[in-house]
């Protein structure tokens, strides 16, 4: 079946040029747009898409506001959100994050990269692109710990190797990347991530991610 899409941005030409990359495919149909975050909220409702591709920036109820209600408690559909920002990344990112968005990509990215930005997100898993990751982090870097804040008591609950799992994942790194780096296999980083979201109470990689920088457990730079 095809990945139902979603496209919400308060610019025509550009839900014009989104729709236009993603119909080429096979496997995703564009199935409506919007141009704010309340329009989105209502076709969310009647169109069940599998994954919204949602602007930040947009009069009456912005993209975080709008994430936050289409991917929170009581929710009505399985939508996945998937943010879009600018080039000189959108202040407002980290936010949409925390309200549950599944990842992020820049606007002026090459074609090949939203459609597989796209399928990833409706897959489950997280749109994470280390590169844009740390450039969002470092961006930021003021408003975080610096690492010697006290550890979470949350934190405590994971074993060793769940928090190198953790570390690496903030990273921005695939479970192919972490199963190479461990000298494990994939279904064993698998496991590890997902007792990871389970002990924190995380919904998926980009909130464990956030929660790795904030809690202080990996610092903007580190390496």
């Amino acid at each position: 079946m095809a990945i139902r899409v979603l496209l919400v941005d308060d610019q025509p030409l550009l839900r014009t040029g989104f729709r236009m990359i993603l119909e080429a495919e096979q496997d995703i149909a564009v199935v409506g747009e919007a141009g704010d975050g309340l329009q989105a909220l209502d076709q969310v409702r009647a169109l069940q898409p599998d994954v919204v591709l949602m602007d930040i920036r947009m009069p009456r109820m912005d993209g975080v506001e709008a994430t936050r209600q289409i991917t929170g408690p009581g929710r009505d559909g399985p939508a996945k959100v998937l943010v879009l920002t600018t080039f000189d990344l959108d202040e407002y990112v980290v936010e949409a994050l925390r309200a549950g968005a599944s990842g992020f990509l820049l606007k002026d990215a090459p074609a090949h990269e939203l459609v597989q930005a796209i399928r990833v997100v409706a897959a489950g898993e997280a749109m994470l692109a280390p590169s844009i990751t740390r450039r969002l982090l470092d961006k930021y870097a003021g408003h975080l710990p610096s690492g010697e804040e006290p550890v979470p008591d949350t934190l405590h609950t994971l074993t060793e190797r769940e928090v190198e799992v953790l570390k690496l994942v903030a990273r921005g790194l695939s479970n192919a990347e972490i199963a190479a780096d461990l000298f494990v296999s994939e279904t064993t980083v698998k496991t590890h991530v997902g007792h990871v979201l389970t002990k924190l109470g995380l919904r998926d990689r980009v909130q464990a991610a956030v929660y790795a920088y904030e809690s202080g457990l990996v610092r903007p730079g580190a390496q």
